[in-house]
């Protein structure tokens, strides 16, 4: 654990702006790879020493804002983006059977290693990372 990540901090808590801006997907319809709808993402987990995305804030269910679970998903799950929409490489059920979020308590790493092995994708600071090809 030499690499270690940089802080991960919610893009809405904070005044930085993400490196790429396109990447800010917040507001964007969140669909699984058959096309069922997951969610919204609602917010975005940046890595505030590159500002870059990491992973979806992404809520579903409720009414009104009551009730609604909050999932986080990893961007590397992102497959295609369109206007509205933002397409995931998983199942919904697979999101929904994801390790518990809670946006008010800040995560330890060990979250995000068990969040990201979860969704089989290795860390941001794992060594050899490659970024998303969502972005190219």
């Amino acid at each position: 654990m030499d690499n270690a990540p940089g802080t991960l901090i919610r893009l809405d808590d904070t005044a930085l702006t993400l490196a790429e801006p396109a990447d800010d997907l917040r507001g964007r319809k969140v669909v699984d790879r058959h096309g069922d709808e997951v969610g919204n993402v609602d917010g975005l987990l940046i890595d505030e020493k590159e500002r870059r995305a990491r992973f979806l804030e992404v809520g579903s269910g409720g009414f009104l804002g009551l009730g609604e679970k909050k999932q986080l998903i990893p961007v590397d799950a992102i497959t295609r983006l369109e206007e509205d929409v933002v397409h995931i490489s998983t199942e919904r059920t697979h999101v929904a059977d994801a390790p518990l979020y809670d946006p008010e308590v800040v995560p330890e790493r060990r979250y995000y290693e068990d969040l990201y092995g979860y969704y089989e994708f290795p860390p941001f600071w794992a060594p050899g990372y490659m970024p998303p090809g969502f972005r190219r």
